[in-house]
């Protein structure tokens, strides 16, 4: 393990199951953390109130032949997205129907979770979602007639009848409604090496999610559409009120992964995802965006890419093998029990493992600290094609308590201790 003012507190294994998306809800005075499978379908759920001492509570099964890796906890309600599993992704074992949409929990007994609804979506599913609480899900969801993956809002104040309010799209989506793309967009959807492959690209003009939601704005990462805002003053009619397109040159078909606004800062950090194994596509970025003017946002600043430390077991991080360039980023989404999206960026980067990055100065952005684990000893799915660490999500819970998912493992937990200024 390489590490840098970071501290790995602890490891929890899941009972041999996979991870990928974190949540977390504080209640009753306990942490309790909730993982959804990659390899797996459906959701571990672990007692994280004393770091050091993780306990794994439960795991709860999810529908065959369905992806679940993505989850929300607020309000005592958790969202876990249902989607149709990529056949890249397939580590086999079921032919039935797949799931899609997404189901609604009640968690306030925090370590029972119990189904309330099921929304569907009539298509392949629902990715990464945002839900912060209350009666609003906002949903990266397929619809029939459309593209890829488009913004659609779900009321759920009746769980049991969950109902669309509203939707939005990138003209081109809607090929039912007549639509067609124009030359730029073709040329960003089928150059650049798309991913998996020229001939069967994944739709790079999709919201990859989740769409951001501060007050009435959602920041949305539409992949080679790249940083979209809307207005949700009437979240029944979401309005455009600009874009940053960053492809070309910059990011992989996924050229933005996330779009996180940090309150009272008009600064949005936008990632894109890394995809293709050793670095086999346009270059990955991280970057600082001035939204002051939410009608004309500009570039700030690229965060610099980490290098090999020293001692590390390969020339870089390109030839070690696996996915290389960043992935996720640590959202706060407003809940108390998480830590504030304030001057650090915490984001995972696959064999890169955690990196964090010192945002105060915007322009800026520097490296204060990493954790590159040690290579898992063992599969769980497939990929990657090298077996080597593939770093997923990170959350930071307000205590300072870092969690980071893996691949072909289960979530370490870690404590930063930040360099004085």
């Amino acid at each position: 393990m390489w590490q840098h003012n970071v501290e790995l507190l602890a490891y929890e294994d899941l009972e041999g199951r996979s991870s990928f998306k974190l949540a977390l809800q504080e209640r009753d005075g306990r942490f309790i953390l909730y993982v959804g499978a990659l390899w797996h379908s459906g959701w571990s759920v672990v007692d994280v109130t004393e770091p050091e001492r993780p306990r794994f509570l439960r795991w709860v099964e999810g529908p065959p032949n369905t992806w679940t890796i993505q989850v929300q906890v607020a309000d005592g309600r958790m969202v876990t997205a249902l989607e149709h599993v990529p056949p890249v992704w397939s580590s086999g074992g079921s032919d039935a129907e797949p799931q899609d949409g997404f189901y609604i929990w009640d968690v306030a007994e925090a370590d029972d979770p119990r189904l309330l609804g099921h929304w569907r979506s009539g298509a392949t599913g629902t990715h990464r979602n945002f839900y912060n609480g209350g009666n609003l899900v906002h949903a990266t969801s397929t619809l029939p007639g459309y593209d890829g993956h488009l913004y659609v809002i779900v009321d759920i104040a009746d769980p049991a009848a969950p109902k669309e309010v509203g939707r939005w799209w990138y003209s081109g989506q809607h090929r039912a409604g007549g639509e067609q793309y124009g030359p730029d967009d073709e040329r960003r959807l089928h150059t650049g090496r798309p991913f998996p492959s020229s001939e069967c690209p994944s739709h790079g003009l999709s919201l990859h999610g989740g769409a951001y939601v501060l007050q009435d704005r959602a920041y949305c990462p539409w992949m080679r559409g790249g940083l979209v805002i809307l207005d949700l003053a009437d979240p029944h009619r979401p309005e455009l009120v600009s874009s940053l397109p960053v492809y070309p040159p910059l990011g992989s078909t996924i050229a933005v992964h996330s779009a996180v606004p940090f309150p009272g800062r008009d600064l949005v950090v936008i990632n894109s995802e890394a995809l293709r194994e050793r670095c086999d596509e346009p270059t990955g970025f991280a970057a600082t965006v001035d939204v002051s003017d939410e009608s004309d946002p500009i570039l700030l600043a690229l965060f610099p890419q980490p290098r090999a430390p020293q001692g590390y077991d390969a020339p870089s991080f390109c030839e070690k093998g696996g996915r290389f360039g960043p992935h996720n980023q640590h959202q706060e989404q407003g809940l108390a029990c998480l830590a504030p999206n304030d001057d650090l960026v915490y984001m995972t980067w696959f064999n890169a493992g955690l990196q964090v990055y010192d945002v105060r100065d915007p322009r800026d952005p520097h490296i204060v600290g990493y954790c590159i684990p040690d290579d898992p000893s063992a599969r769980r799915g497939p990929l990657p094609a090298t077996l080597v660490h593939q770093a997923e999500d990170v959350l930071v819970d307000r205590r300072g308590i870092i969690y980071v998912s893996e691949k072909n493992g289960g979530v370490y937990i870690m404590g930063f201790d930040r360099p004085p200024s």
